[in-house]
């Protein structure tokens, strides 16, 4: 459970005291809107004996960014009060597992001062209107729709105390409300539901009304289970595939043994669809589809296709002729080697994937004049226009409902599932329930790519005098809608506007946190058509754990304390203060078995900061233990997490996402990749492919959340991954001896019988029939 650190100093001015804008709603029942304007800009820097200048996302990083580009439509939501006295909430973001629909009805159980169980939160259909408001990504959903979701929950509540006050003839000020219920003195008491809609306007009128102190705080700040853990645990809550639309069948694909491949000839569609259940067959951009009664007969009949290919996009690509392509591209560096005193270094990182837990999946039911769908989607206004283009209809002839989805790691980002969804039903002419296989989702779905970071600093006298960075990556795509948004707010950025989205975006998201001198990172990347993402983090997994395992090699070589040497050449504060309490609680430098090592990870992003402590156990008897049906190696012990999150909102939340984030970086550091060969990853499912698994999950965690240290909350969602990643890895090193180079350590061990290539998806399983229910 997450322990929440109390601040023995008075808490940091709140700059929502001052007064905001908003309107209150033509609506049948109370309804507000708002309009909202903040930024957070700059960093306090320590000094240091040769201080490095700030990088660009000390004074502007992404977060700032996507406020930027959603500020013109941020005043475009609305918190609405019913009848029943419960209040309803549209979500513009999506809820993939991260907690943001119970962080969002805690802000508005706060400010409206009503139970968080009578706050209704659903997920909004794409929304164009809201322009580049509407994009799930960058751990900053929390930080950007903070203030005015606040706003206009404080607003309702105003707007119900004005009403009370004019009925009962008293003065706004006397009338209080507590749990739904306005009072007075005089004993008079109305719930909010019976003045819901004499409070209503007929009109729309600009208001204005300041938000509560921190200090005043009831529901933020505290401990919350999620609102949907029940629905999760009992299996009511409704995923894509939980979904009924009537007469949309299952659907399933046939798919190439390369990426991206696609049909050069079908030799017996005919007879496949005159196999039980099927409905129809179609030749689709990557594949061939397969309609039928049930997802096992779909299964069925595509296994039963007899499909000719053409080569994919990275045809006889493998993990060997990628990484010679990346080394070949790796940008120059600047400072010349010093022999004795430089470090220069250079990691591989292979290719991971995006898959999540739920397969992904899709519903669509295209008719001539208009389109339905619904899926797991963040960016759902580019995926109706987009969507829009393909099917040649106008876009507001298409619907798009955003559904909760299991899990995400950046994968629904990108709505190719929805967009083939509609492909498939245009095609048919009749509604598809699509579901991609776990195999489908790993072979040809989203990855993280291959890339390299090579690492010179160098030293004098007990000074780092200069550090470089070079980091170079297969492309990341963003073809999604983080994009345009750089393209839609590239003249208002400090960075000139002048770079291409990767670079953009690694410009606003990488810093080095000392104080090093002469510090540069840039990045290349070789433009292989892989089918890319951003996953959790991003760039910051690899580029910090690089750095990281540097910063040990420095302090080893100015004989100084991993720890020690940290300290003295942090330049942020709430670094320096989340790392002291990391080193106190977890413990740093106790008396630990030979093979047995304890390492240290820090990392600043999303105006937050964390720092991840953990011990390896290296072992012979742990690292050749007998795993069934999994990897064996170093196993992480124990884990200390402490985040600095800002304003921490929900404590519990934090403590999930810190812990998640934790064994993301166990799973990089230590056993998840794929492994390219001929075009194409070699694992099928999760059995291949090897997430942080129980027996490889530290037994021992501690989650710390940092009292707080500004008045707005910052991004938390992914923060934990790079500082776990680097932790794990320097104590690999610290315990073997050794510095690794190479991610993850067991990444040149195949585990494992990969699936045939064709057919593309295995057999239906008939194990555990008879004890299925």
């Amino acid at each position: 459970m997450a322990e929440q650190r109390r601040s023995p100093q008075a808490p940091p001015e709140d700059p929502t005291r001052r007064r905001f804008l908003g309107y209150l709603l033509a609506a049948p029942t109370l309804a507000v809107g708002v309009t909202w304007a903040d930024a957070v800009f700059g960093a306090d820097e320590a000094e240091a004996a040769i201080p490095s200048p700030p990088q660009p996302e000390n004074l502007f990083d992404l977060g700032d960014l996507q406020n930027l580009a959603a500020l013109p439509t941020s005043g475009l939501i609305g918190v609405q009060v019913n009848e029943d006295g419960t209040a309803s909430f549209a979500l513009h973001r999506t809820e993939v597992g991260q907690g943001i629909t119970t962080a969002v009805a805690m802000m508005i159980a706060e400010e409206l001062d009503l139970p968080i169980d009578k706050v209704h939160i659903t997920l909004a259909d794409a929304r164009p209107e809201l322009l580049m408001n509407q994009l799930t990504g960058g751990s900053n959903s929390v930080r950007s729709i903070f203030t005015p979701v606040r706003t206009a929950s404080a607003l309702a509540r105003q707007q119900l105390r004005r009403t009370a006050a004019a009925q009962w003839g008293v003065p706004e000020g006397e009338v209080t409300t507590n749990d739904g219920v306005l009072a007075h003195r005089s004993g008079r008491t109305a719930t909010y539901g019976s003045l819901a809609k004499a409070a209503a306007s007929d009109r729309t009128v600009q208001v204005s009304v300041t938000l509560k102190a921190v200090t005043d705080f009831k529901v933020l700040g505290k401990p919350q289970n999620r609102i949907d853990a029940h629905d999760i645990v009992t299996g009511r809550k409704r995923f894509g595939l939980d979904l009924q639309v009537p007469d949309a069948k299952p659907c399933m694909v046939r798919r190439p043994p390369t990426i991206n491949g696609t049909v050069r000839t079908v030799r017996n569609a005919a007879a496949v669809k005159a196999m039980p259940g099927i409905t129809d067959v179609a030749v689709v951009k990557y594949g061939v589809a397969v309609r039928g009664e049930t997802f096992g007969q779909c299964i069925d009949g595509l296994r039963a296709l007899d499909v000719d290919w053409n080569p994919g996009t990275v045809a006889g690509e493998s993990d060997a002729t990628v990484l010679a392509k990346l080394k070949q591209a790796q940008l120059p560096l600047v400072a010349p080697a010093l022999g004795a005193l430089s470090v220069d270094a250079e990691f591989t990182f292979a290719f991971a994937s995006n898959a999540p837990l739920e397969p992904d999946n899709a519903i669509a039911d295209v008719r001539s004049d208009r389109a339905e769908i619904w899926s797991t989607l963040k960016v759902p206004i580019d995926a109706k226009q987009d969507i829009a283009v393909q099917l040649g209809l106008p876009a507001d002839k298409v619907v798009v409902h955003v559904v909760p989805g299991g899990g995400s790691f950046g994968r629904h980002l990108f709505h190719d599932v929805a967009a083939e969804a509609a492909e498939i039903s245009q095609k048919m002419g009749k509604p598809v329930k699509l579901s991609w296989t776990r195999t489908d989702d790993f072979r040809q779905g989203r990855t993280h790519p291959m890339c390299v970071s090579r690492v010179r600093a160098t030293h004098l006298l007990g000074n780092v005098l200069t550090y470089e960075q070079r980091h170079v990556s297969s492309e990341t795509s963003f073809s999604h809608g983080l994009g345009e948004m750089i393209t839609s707010t590239a003249a208002s950025l400090p960075i000139a506007g002048n770079y291409s989205f990767a670079q953009t975006i690694f410009l606003l998201t990488q810093s080095v946190p000392y104080d090093f001198g002469v510090t540069t990172q840039l990045l290349n990347e070789v433009p292989l058509r892989f089918n890319t993402g951003s996953m959790r983090n991003i760039y910051s997994p690899n580029v910090v754990c690089a750095r990281e395992l540097v910063v040990d090699r420095l302090a080893a070589k100015l004989g100084k304390d991993p720890i020690a040497f940290r300290r003295e050449f942090l330049k942020d504060d709430r670094l320096r203060a989340v790392l002291d309490e990391a080193v106190a609680v977890g413990q740093w430098g106790r008396a630990l078995p030979k093979g047995v090592a304890q390492g240290i990870g820090l990392h600043t992003e999303y105006r937050g900061a964390v720092a991840v402590l953990v011990e390896v156990d290296c072992r012979p008897e742990t690292v050749n233990r007998p795993i069934r049906d999994g990897v064996t190696g170093p196993r992480v012990t124990r884990a200390t997490v402490v985040v600095d999150a800002g304003l921490p909102l929900n404590p519990r939340g934090l403590d999930a996402q810190m812990i998640g984030g934790l064994n993301d970086g166990i799973a990089l550091a230590l056993t998840s990749s794929l492994h390219i060969k001929d075009g194409i990853p070699l694992e099928g499912s999760w059995d291949n492919y090897f997430y942080t698994r129980q027996w490889n999950t530290p037994p021992d965690v501690r989650v710390v959340v940092m009292p707080p240290t500004t008045g707005n909350p910052s991004g938390a969602g992914e923060i934990a991954v790079a500082a776990a990643f680097a932790a794990v890895a320097t104590a690999y090193g610290r315990a073997t001896g050794t510095m690794p180079t190479s991610f993850p350590i067991n990444h040149s061990t195949l585990s494992f019988e990969p699936f045939p290539l064709q057919p593309s998806t295995p057999a239906s399983p008939t194990d555990g029939l008879d004890t299925a229910f």
